[in-house]
Order: C-alpha cells, then structure tokens, then sequence
C-alpha cells in the first residue's frame, strides 16, 4: 500500500501535527498491482509459496504498525487492505512447485529439526518416572537419611581437609622449578626430573592420606577429585613450559624451521598466569586465554540453582533406588546367576540417571558457572558424544595435547597412541572409582545396619 503523510504546519510556534492519508490513485494502483494475473500465474517470477505468506504477514503487520503508531485509518482504507491481503494469494497459485521428502524419511530425516518430538519424549519421560516415584515412595517410604553422605566423621575429617588445602604447595613448587629454568639455573634434564617428582607426589599423597584414615564418603571423593585435576594441570603446565623454552631456544638460534610456524615463541613464567590457570575450568595451560567482556550475575543466579536441583535429584536417585537394591542383593558369586542379572539390569537404568545428573551438573553447569566468573571464554567443556561415530572424537583436548600428538611425534603409530590416550584416562577414573571403594569400606563399618549380610535377600 502507498501510504503518504502530510504535515499541517499552520500552526504558531512551530507546533506540527501529522496525519495519514490514503489517495484513490495509489489505491486503484495498488489493487491493479495485486489483481495482476501474470505475477500469480508465473511460477518463474514467485520462487515458493512461502513468499505469498510472507507477503500477507508484511500487510498484516504494516497495518498493525499504522494503527499502534496512533495513525487511524478510515472504513475505506481497511477495507482497502482487506482487499490488498484477499487478491495476494489465489488458489490458482501452485502448491506444489519442488520434489520433497518427507520430514520422518531416511533421506531428510537428519536434515531436519527434531525439537518437537525431543519435548514430547521429555514429557513422556518425565511422567513415567513420576509414576514410578511416587508408586516406590508409596512402597517403601522416604528412605534418605544424612548418614550416607554427612556424619559426624565427615564433618571432622581433619586429615583429609588438611591434605586438600596443602595441595597448592605443589603448583607453587612447579612454578619455582620453571622460574629457575627461566634464569638458567636449572638444566632441561634437571628440571624434567623436578616436575616428575612434584607430579608424583600430587597424586600418591592423597591416596596415602586417604589409606590412612578410612576417609568419609564426599571427604575422600573430593581430594581424589582435587587431586587429579593438579595432576593433570601440573603436566600441562610442565609439557607447555618446556615446549615454549624449545621454541624459545630455537628461535635464538635462528632456526628457520621454528620461525616459520604460527607459534608464540615467547616464554615467560608469570605466577599470575599460574594462579588463574590453576582456577580456571581447563587442564590445558598457556600464557593467556580468550575473556569474555563481563560477568552475566542473573545467569550464574540461575545455573546455581540448577546445580542445586539436579545434585538433589542425583542424591534421591541414589539413596531411594540405587542403595535399597545393592543392600538387599546376593553376591554375585554365591547366588543365582540369572538373579545377579536381573539386578545388575534393575541398576542399569537408576545409574544412567545419576551418570547424566553427574554429567550435566560438573561439566556443564558448574564449569560455566566458574567460567562465567571468571570470564573465560572458551566454553567447549566437553564434545558431542552422543553423536560420536569412533571412538576418536570424544578425546579431550588434554588428552590430544599432552599424550596423543607427543606419542604421534615421537613415531607411535596411531592405535598405540589412541590406546596410550584411554589408558591414561582409564587410570584416573579408576582412582576415582579406588576412594568410593574406601569410602563403601568405611561406610560399612560405620552404619552395620544400613547395610545388609550380602547373602540376605
């Protein structure tokens, strides 16, 4: 529609009032331009008939944008864009103008978007469970009780608190050691054998610590978990030093081989760039990381209370399905073959659970949350695993950088250093997996009637 404005200016002062008209000629125009049969009839001209639609939503929305901006506009003028919206699309236009699959077929069925049934499996989800919780809540009551993960041994586990807030000393060990490398002081071979010996100790003092004191459940769990993230942050830091000295050195040199790579050949040891590092949500170290511009305070609010949410949801998993099913199984080896299958699939799905509650909880939500404050950019905790085609792609970045392209340069082929990769990662998992062992130990001693003769049914 031509719509055309008008100022009346006769007023004193300035003052000026606008208002909209609407001429018969640019009205007869646009009707003559909208009963065109060529443009209908042409399916050349109208690419799809999406673009009829638009068309009607642009009028619609025009009108609307002329009655809220306070221009009114007469009986003939709405009848007028009632015509304009009647004579855009006529059935004679052609519905069907390409070859297309159908949504649900193999040949687009992963070139379309799935969000839909996604929500509809979500609240299908969430209905069964909700009847199988209240029907067990029904059965068996409210089985939760504090003493599986607080006690009063928890809660004074001296040793381990000690142990947990001593382990600092090692990353400001290893920055002495580079500091010295950085002066000259030291020797590369020197300075290999003081990270090995400040890495070890890292990690053999918790497991030490925690052999000696039958630690408590979350106790021991957490400086396990404290512990193999210094690990793992020690050897970055360590292998980063020592390949930006090498670069360093070669660049010195003159070498022409080191120079013509797009690496930052600088070295510089700053206890800043350790302390940010150490805090930060990643295990691979350098010099400087891509910041965001602020912290978004209503989102971290939010993810906090998510956290909270799904680590309830993990905990009432375990203490109300997880529990009751180990205390009342036989053992393995003394019972019923088909019945320890039967429980270990009655397990399967309540661990699913409280493995993806795990999941969502420290990689996505608390590691944004610690990212967000402090202004980390690189979000990319973790891959698409689901959509993992081998089981190459769902490497981690630290795992790609410190084991896999080192084995690479080093002439190992490519299966060994895959293998190489995953039993590292295995290894770390099962320390993990050694403390809850301990802490299960502990926990039987401590509650010998929570926990049943595993011959008892």
């Amino acid at each position: 529609m031509a719509i055309s404005d008008s100022l009346d200016s006769s007023s004193i002062g300035g003052a000026t009032t606008t208002t909209t008209t609407m001429s018969d000629s640019d009205r007869n125009l646009s009707l003559r331009k909208s009963q065109r049969p060529a443009a209908i009839r042409d399916a050349n001209d109208v690419a799809e008939l999406d673009n009829s639609a638009t068309a009607v939503e642009a009028s619609t929305e025009s009108a609307n944008s002329i009655a809220r901006n306070g221009k009114m506009i007469g009986n003939g003028d709405n009848h007028a864009a009632g015509l304009d919206i009647k004579f855009a699309y006529r059935p004679s236009v052609p519905a069907h103008r390409r070859i297309k699959e159908s949504p649900l077929s193999s040949d687009a069925i992963f070139k379309q978007s799935h969000a839909g049934l996604f929500n509809l499996c979500i609240v299908v989800l969430v209905a069964v469970n909700s009847r199988l919780i209240i029907e067990n809540l029904m059965k068996y009551g409210w089985l939760i009780k504090t003493g599986f993960w607080f006690s009063s041994k928890s809660l004074s586990d001296w040793p381990l608190l000690m142990c947990c807030l001593t382990l600092p000393l090692f990353p400001l060990s290893a920055f002495l050691v580079e500091k010295l490398a950085q002066r000259n002081c030291l020797s590369d071979p020197v300075v290999v054998l003081l990270h090995v010996i400040i890495t070890t100790a890292a990690i053999l003092y918790p497991v030490f610590v925690i052999l000696r004191c039958n630690s408590a459940f979350l106790s021991g769990v957490t400086l396990m978990l404290f512990a193999c993230i210094v690990w793992l942050k020690l050897v970055s830091y360590a292998h980063t030093n020592y390949d930006m000295r090498a670069l360093a050195n070669s660049a010195d040199k003159g070498d022409a081989s080191s120079s013509s790579v797009n690496v930052d050949c600088s070295y510089d040891v700053s206890f800043k760039s350790l302390v940010y590092f150490m805090v930060a949500p990643t295990l691979c170290y350098q010099t400087s990381y891509p910041r965001t511009a602020s912290v978004r305070k209503g989102w971290v609010v939010r993810q906090f209370v998510k956290l909270i949410i799904f680590t309830g949801v993990m905990g009432f998993i375990i203490e109300q399905y997880i529990n009751p099913i180990v205390r009342n199984s036989q053992h393995p080896l003394k019972g019923n073959l088909l019945y320890a299958i039967e429980r270990v699939l009655k397990l399967s799905v309540p661990n699913l659970y409280v493995w993806l509650c795990m999941f969502y909880c420290f990689f996505h939500l608390w590691l944004n949350i610690l990212a967000e404050l402090l202004r980390f950019g690189d979000r990319e905790f973790y891959k698409d695993w689901w959509n993992a085609k081998t089981v190459e792609e769902p490497v981690h970045k630290w795992m790609v950088r410190h084991i896999y392209f080192p084995c690479l340069r080093h002439g190992i082929p490519k299966g060994a250093a895959l293998l190489i990769a995953f039993t590292v990662s295995a290894i770390f998992h099962e320390s993990i997996l050694y403390a809850l062992g301990m802490s299960y130990i502990w926990l039987r001693a401590m509650f010998p009637t929570r926990f049943n003769d595993p011959g008892s049914v």
